[in-house]
C-alpha cells in the first residue's frame, strides 16, 4: 500500500459503512424536489453524464436521485453484438481486471487476490465448475449506466446474498485492501448458458444503497445475518442475451466468472480499457 492510498483507504475500516449506506439511501431516495435536482445536476455536471443518452433527457423529470441514477437508456445507444459466438459486456463501466483463474484464485491487483470460493458465498461446490476457468472484473463509475444485462442467454438456478463490508470499491482501493471483492457484501446469480455455469456476482460498495434482480427486486438492504441462497429448479427463469438482469441503486462492480476452456476474452479486454454495454468482449470457445 502507497502512502497516498493509505490517507485514501485507512479511514473507511473505521467509517460505519452500513449507516452511511443507509444514510445515502435516505438522500437518492428522497422525492424532495429541491434535494433530488440538486444532486442529480452536480453528478451530471462533475461526471460528465451523457444525457442524450437517456431515454428521459430531462433531469429535473426524475422523481429521485435513484431513479435517475438507474435510468433507462434509449434503445439504440448499446446495440447489442451481433457476431456468432460472442459474449457480451454485461455493463458499463472500465475493466479492472480480467484473465484467467489460477489455482482457485482470481487477481485483483498487483501482490493480491481472491479465492472463487470466497467469492461465492465459502461453497466449495458452487465454485467447482469455474475451477482454471477465466473472469472480469468491471468497474462502474458514477457516470456509468447502471442496469446490468446478460452477456449470454442464460436459466437461472441459484441466487446466493453474501453479507460482508462495504469498502469503496476505486483503484486506490482495489490496490490496497487484501481480498477486496471477496469481502464486500454481493449478490450472486449462477446461471446456466451454452458456455456451460456461468456466475454474475454484483458487489457492494460503500454509499450503495441496494442491489437488485429482475426476478426478485431488491435483494439488499437488509444485510443478511449470514449467506442466504434462492434455488429456481422448481420455477425455471431463462433470460436472453442482453436482457436486463439487475441493477445498483448507486455505483459498484460486476464479475463475471465462466468454466474452463468455455470462453476466451477477445485481445484488448483487459485492466483499464473502458468497456460498454452491449458490446462483444470474449467468445466461446
Amino acid at each position: 500500500m502507497n502512502f497516498n492510498d493509505a490517507l485514501k483507504v485507512l479511514p473507511q475500516y473505521a467509517l460505519p459503512q452500513h449507516t452511511l449506506s443507509k444514510l445515502m439511501s435516505y438522500i437518492t431516495h428522497s422525492e424532495n424536489t429541491a434535494l433530488k435536482n440538486w444532486c442529480i445536476n452536480t453528478v451530471i455536471r462533475h461526471y460528465g453524464v451523457n444525457m442524450a443518452e437517456a431515454l428521459e433527457e430531462n433531469p429535473e423529470a426524475f422523481k429521485s436521485f435513484n431513479h435517475f441514477f438507474t435510468r433507462k437508456l434509449k434503445p439504440e445507444a448499446r446495440p447489442l453484438t451481433t457476431e456468432k459466438n460472442a459474449v457480451a459486456c454485461p455493463a458499463d463501466g472500465s475493466v479492472s481486471q480480467a484473465g484467467n483463474i489460477t489455482d482457485g484464485k482470481i487477481f485483483q491487483a498487483k501482490g493480491m487476490s481472491f479465492s472463487a470460493i470466497d467469492l461465492l458465498g465459502g461453497d466449495a461446490e458452487r465454485a467447482k465448475p469455474f475451477e482454471n476457468g477465466v473472469f472480469a472484473t468491471i468497474y462502474l463509475s458514477p457516470k456509468d449506466y447502471h442496469r446490468l444485462h446478460m452477456p449470454l442467454a442464460g436459466t437461472l438456478k441459484e441466487m446466493v446474498q453474501i453479507p460482508g463490508k462495504l469498502f469503496s470499491v476505486n483503484t486506490a482501493t482495489t490496490r490496497s485492501v487484501p481480498g477486496l471483492f471477496a469481502r464486500n457484501e454481493r449478490v450472486a446469480a449462477i446461471f446456466d448458458t451454452e458456455a456451460g455455469p456461468m456466475a454474475l456476482v454484483l458487489v457492494g460498495a460503500i454509499f450503495v444503497s441496494s442491489i437488485e434482480t429482475v426476478w426478485h427486486g431488491v435483494v439488499t438492504p437488509p444485510t443478511a445475518p449470514s449467506v442466504q441462497s434462492w434455488y429456481y429448479d422448481h420455477k425455471p427463469i431463462t433470460l436472453k442475451k442482453g436482457d436486463e438482469m439487475g441493477r445498483f441503486n448507486m455505483g459498484s462492480t460486476i464479475i463475471v466468472l465462466f468454466g474452463k476452456d468455455k470462453v476466451q476474452w477477445v485481445s484488448g479486454f483487459k485492466a483499464d480499457q473502458l468497456v460498454r454495454l452491449g458490446e462483444m468482449v470474449g467468445r466461446l470457445k
